[in-house]
């Protein structure tokens, strides 16, 4: 049997998963793990907290990519951001001193990653996937991880001063 997840992402799907359901399904072992992408921090931390008071049996991520620092100190068991395509390492700097509660660090990272995050909000004329993955997508190819920046239709891929705006939060957090 495989260990199934539930991915909690109201945006895409249109409903919120609730957590009093989440830990019933951990309990009765129909799902491992939660991946929370949903931006709700309080439903997070309700989730959390459920999730410890029947006993924790549920690994629990985040992708909210800002405020990866506040769930771990919530009870985030580690984080599936879509930026930690764009710079792995941060993520797994920021796990390490979670796990080893140096939280200094944790807060130094989690500031830098959120400057990261800037990518998705420099483009002009974009919104949604379409900025998010666009940007993500365009910094990995100024990175030379990716060959081309282009998005599934019908998003067009960033380009001219969208791009140049990508670049100049890549410089500015270190990473070109």
């Amino acid at each position: 049997q495989l260990p199934v997840y539930a991915y909690d992402l109201p945006q895409c799907v249109h409903t919120k998963l609730d957590s009093a359901m989440l830990v019933e399904l951990g309990r009765e072992g129909r799902i491992v793990g939660v991946k929370d992408s949903s931006g709700d921090d309080v439903g997070f931390r309700r989730l959390a907290e459920r999730n410890a008071a029947a006993g924790a049996g549920l690994t629990l991520l985040t992708g909210h990519e800002t405020v990866v620092d506040g769930a771990y100190l919530a009870g985030a068991h580690g984080s599936v951001p879509g930026l930690g395509n764009v710079d792995p390492a941060g993520y797994v700097r920021m796990h390490e001193a979670a796990v080893a509660g140096d939280w200094a660090t944790v807060s130094a990272e989690q500031v830098r990653l959120s400057r990261l995050m800037g990518i998705a909000w420099a483009p002009v004329g974009k919104v949604g996937p379409a900025a998010g993955v666009g940007s993500f997508k365009t910094a990995l190819q100024l990175l030379g991880i990716i060959d081309s920046n282009t998005m599934s239709l019908p998003m067009s891929a960033l380009e001219g001063d969208n791009v140049a705006s990508v670049k100049a939060v890549l410089h500015d957090v270190g990473l070109l």
